[in-house]
């Protein structure tokens, strides 16, 4: 049997938590598996999930969104989304905020900048 996976899996027994309905309800469960675009997890009984669930992991200050691959009693196979590639949602909000703070900088700067010219200007006026 050929191997389907893009990236390599690696081994883990990391705590985990699983989000329905965007974070209001969840579960613990434990990370068996774990690679760059997915991961089986292994619930304490078995559940009806949704086809989507943000993946905590505590350990690594990451939650990913992902799909539900396939489901086996207790275990779940799910496949990260590609937009999570870029960090956790702490992450892409910290550097959203980031990017909102540096437009604010060059705003700031191109004021100062103007305030400066008319300051110069309005003294040459009055020197005359």
């Amino acid at each position: 049997m050929s191997e389907r996976r893009g990236s390599k899996r690696r081994k883990s027994f990391l705590r985990g938590r699983v989000h329905f309905d965007k974070l209001r309800g969840g579960m613990d469960c434990i990370i068996r598996d774990l690679s760059d675009e997915g991961a089986r997890i292994i619930l304490s009984h078995t559940v009806t999930s949704p086809p989507i669930i943000d993946l905590e992991i505590p350990q690594r200050g990451q939650t990913l969104r992902a799909e539900v691959q396939w489901r086996r009693t207790d275990e779940i196979g799910l496949a990260f989304d590609a937009a999570d590639a870029a960090g956790s949602p702490r992450e892409r909000e910290l550097l959203q905020r980031i990017a909102q703070l540096e437009a604010e900088i060059i705003a700031l700067q191109r004021t100062i900048k103007r305030l400066r010219r008319d300051s110069a200007g309005d003294g040459d006026i009055e020197a005359a």
